[in-house]
């Protein structure tokens, strides 16, 4: 057996469980040994039954004396009770609820370890364990299932399918003592310099850890194997996209010039005076822009903090260089957002926009798409339309991407292979806190719009409950009779557009035939045809639609400054981050905004994250509360985010660890011992970045 030994040839797998392990990803031993246990517990208690004591944790070793079903007069709770004994006839009842099948199991005469809590019986007179765990003892297992399972402190995994953590447990620990001498990739300068155990010993403390290991230490994953497996993993990612960075910065790029002519045109597209952040972020991306390696920089901005003409002001550098500019967006209504605004702020320099979408019939697709390969136009604006293998560019020079955590790091590459190392702008306006922020786009620099454009005045959020309906519709009817405008959002159910449709759909037809039968109210949602739902956005922006019932497909590039309240109905469904992009989409304007949170049921955890948004406005402070109570994957919302599965590490937990990891493989990678040992880091990186961190590597 080696480490790539595929699972189902591991002995004690076989088929079934194979199928089990594979559905969790684990196809190999290395994969086996890398699924840590998520806790582990203290059965080093191994106590005589004469002197177990009521109210101790404890593992007994004893055998099946006898076994009965109580039966109850008002109901049957499938109870099943069992005598164990020991050598010295002391005797335990072990006892559980619904559990009929057990009597198959626990045959007179079969030897047993035991593990829980000890309680006494007064009724009876009696000590008894209530559900314990338990193991079959046979004579015939090769290795001493007492001494890995009870008297040590126990490795608990999740079960994969009906392969249970005993079962896993068993497996693992042939595969540790089956394997010989493991090689260990991890630098020895490093190991040695961070005090880390080399692989093999770090697995075998991971699984099995010494009974003098300290519980609370390996609860807390802070153990010094736990450490090293952690470091390791968070390592080679770093590693990896160390390798990128250095790599993408030995690429050719273009290196645009910086004249006074084009400091003329931006100055043209400028309506208002740029705030600082604007200034300094423009300056980061000039700089990177007038070098001749390419560039690859994060734009992070709050909403409204005007990230796009931030955007705008690096597509006149491109096209007043002779090249074009492309801006993928990850929503149709995003899309044509940024069309109207780059028309509009772009006008005074006559620059040709092409957008390319979807929902274009043919002949338009054909039209934009020869307008692009042939230079006429200077600007592409599309959705994944843009990505098509038959959409050319003459001289794309500049990639911008928007919403970058709804693209996949694979059409964020194809779109720059339309161009010959075009640089690259990827925004977001969903705050990010550093550490993820570091970890997905640890490739990328980052810039940072922190404050907002002159006039703009801080959203007043309130809380209400569902019996405060009529409170929060006086409020939107004041709104409006003083010429304002408001948004009502419906939530998705555990995802799913259909019920959001169908609840603002009903909503609809009561706000608009009896709540305000007086005004003039309009349905948005993601199935009407792209013909109904511009016709409706007009009719908002022109203020003709002065309240729009919408779901979440306004949540980003929808722009109507006369629009001052924001309503988000079963707010308590929502993620915190969603939250505040929604909220977003008022205070556009110079006249105070306001979002109101409507709840009906809330958690411990759902009023928490409500406070959070009535007490800031701080994009970033919001993200990291919605990191640490939904985690990262959530947080981040879709699978093709770009994050990196870990088995073991964890982002909110390891922090520290992570930008231990992080400053080594920098340090590693651009000042490396030796040009042969960063040859087998690139050599192992390549080899393992697929399998372990289901991430494609670029390049």
């Amino acid at each position: 057996m080696d480490l790539s030994t595929p699972i189902k040839f591991v002995k004690g797998v076989g088929p079934r469980r194979a199928a089990d392990l594979e559905g969790r990803g684990l196809t190999t031993a290395a994969d086996l040994l890398t699924y840590a246990p998520f806790r582990y517990e203290d059965r080093s208690n191994i106590k005589p039954l004469g002197q177990l004591a009521p109210g101790e944790m404890a593992t007994v070793l004893a055998e099946v004396h006898s076994l009965h079903a109580p039966q109850f007069h008002r109901r049957d709770l499938g109870m099943i009770e069992v005598i164990f004994q020991d050598s010295s006839s002391q005797r335990l009842t072990g006892k559980w609820f619904h559990a009929q099948y057990l009597k198959n199991v626990f045959l007179p005469g079969i030897r047993v370890s035991l593990f829980g809590k000890v309680e006494f019986d007064g009724y009876k007179g009696e000590l008894t364990m209530l559900h314990p765990d338990y193991e079959i003892l046979r004579d015939d297992d090769e290795e001493d299932e007492a001494g890995l399972h009870t008297g040590r402190i126990v490795p608990v995994y999740e079960a994969a399918g009906k392969t249970s953590t005993r079962v896993l447990r068993g497996v693992v620990k042939r595969i540790i003592d089956n394997l010989p001498e493991m090689p260990d990739a991890l630098p020895e300068f490093i190991r040695r310099r961070l005090a880390l155990p080399d692989l093999t010993t770090a697995l075998k403390g991971l699984h099995f850890p010494s009974v003098d290991t300290d519980l609370r230490l390996l609860n807390n994953f802070r153990s010094p194997a736990q450490i090293r497996m952690i470091f390791e993993e968070f390592f080679w990612l770093e590693t990896g996209i160390s390798l990128k960075r250095r790599q993408a910065r030995t690429e050719p790029g273009i290196r645009f010039e910086l004249n006074e002519r084009v400091r003329e045109q931006i100055k043209k597209i400028l309506p208002f005076k740029p705030t600082g952040a604007q200034k300094r972020v423009l300056g980061e991306i000039a700089r990177d822009m007038s070098t001749e390696t390419p560039m690859s920089r994060l734009l992070q901005g709050d909403v409204g903090s005007g990230k796009t003409i931030v955007a705008a002001q690096a597509a006149v550098i491109a096209v007043e260089n002779g090249y074009q500019a492309a801006l993928l967006a990850p929503t149709e209504i995003l899309a044509a957002q940024h069309q109207v605004n780059l028309e509009r702020v772009l006008a005074p320099l006559g620059y040709r926009i092409a957008p390319l979408m979807g929902s274009m019939t043919k002949k338009e697709k054909a039209v934009a798409k020869r307008a692009l390969a042939t230079g006429f136009a200077q600007i592409a604006i599309g959705t994944h339309a843009l990505l098509e293998e038959d959409v050319e560019f003459d001289k794309l020079g500049l990639a911008i991407i928007d919403e970058q955590h709804r693209f996949g790091v694979m059409q964020r590459k194809s779109l720059q292979q339309k161009g010959v190392y075009p640089d690259v702008l990827v925004m977001t306006a969903t705050p990010i806190p550093r550490t993820l922020a570091l970890t997905i786009y640890g490739d990328l620099d980052v810039s940072i719009i922190d404050e907002l454009p002159p006039g703009r005045q801080p959203i007043k959020t309130f809380h209400k409950t569902k019996l405060e309906l009529e409170q929060v519709y006086s409020f939107i009817l004041r709104q409006v009779q003083a010429g304002r405008q408001a948004y009502i959002v419906y939530a998705a159910i555990e995802e799913s557009e259909t019920q959001a449709v169908k609840a603002a759909q009903a909503a609809y037809q009561e706000l608009s035939t009896v709540v305000f039968p007086q005004l003039k109210v309009g349905l948005l949602h993601g199935k009407l045809p792209s013909a109904e739902k511009d016709a409706v956005m007009d009719g908002f922006k022109r203020g003709e639609v002065q309240v729009l019932v919408s779901t979440t497909v306004i949540e980003v590039g929808v722009d109507v400054p006369n629009a001052t309240v924001m309503v988000v109905e079963n707010a308590e469904r929502f993620g915190l981050a969603q939250i505040h992009q929604l909220r977003g989409r008022v205070g556009r304007g110079a006249d105070q905004s306001y979002c109101v949170l409507v709840t009906d049921k809330l958690s411990d955890t759902g009023r928490e994250r409500i406070r959070t948004l009535v007490e800031s406005t701080d994009g970033f402070h919001i993200a990291e509360m919605d990191l640490r109570l939904r985690g990262p994957g959530e947080f981040l919302g879709t699978k093709q985010s770009g994050l990196p599965v870990f088995r073991i590490g964890n982002l909110l937990r390891d922090q520290e660890i992570l930008e231990l990891a992080r400053e080594e493989a920098r340090t590693f990678v651009e000042q490396p011992p030796s040009e042969e040992l960063l040859e087998a880091a690139l050599r192992f990186v390549r080899e393992h970045w697929q399998r372990r961190y289901g991430l494609a590597l670029i390049g």
